[in-house]
């Protein structure tokens, strides 16, 4: 009971991030992978912030020497995962805007000369003079 009131504000954090994740679950940007992952993440805070003896426990099978300090050592990792994955995000989402200006300017170039080369004046004339050859040809 001593640890009553952070235990409950870090697992209702815990599980108001697990609903907004939930909220966006059908999106087809949420990879199964990314799912599985923040689940199993969600459900390991949850146990380490009501058996925090267990965590301290773990880091000393692991070499580590406090709790506190596993926690702190996986969270780098897991900032360094986020940030690396939002990076290759970006980088590929501005590839394809580079992409899709790309082809909307060669689209909208072709567009302007089609209409500035029909809208010269000598140009129908000159459409129509190749047309009146090739029928007094046949």
């Amino acid at each position: 009971m001593k640890y009553f009131w952070i235990q409950l504000v870090l697992i209702v954090g815990s599980v108001s991030m697990a609903l907004v994740f939930i909220r966006t679950w059908s999106q087809a940007k949420n990879r199964a992978w990314k799912r599985i992952a923040f689940s199993l993440f969600v459900v390991v805070n949850v146990y380490a912030v009501l058996r925090p003896t267990d965590v301290t426990w773990l880091a000393h099978q692991l070499g580590v020497g406090r709790g506190t300090d596993l926690v702190l050592y996986v969270m780098v990792l897991a900032m360094g995962f986020l940030t690396l994955n939002t990076f290759l995000r970006f980088r590929s989402l501005e590839k394809k805007i580079t992409d899709l200006a790309r082809t909307v300017a060669i689209n909208e170039g072709m567009r302007h000369n089609d209409e500035r080369l029909s809208a010269e004046p000598g140009a129908e004339a000159v459409v129509k003079a190749d047309a009146d050859s090739d029928s007094v040809k046949a």
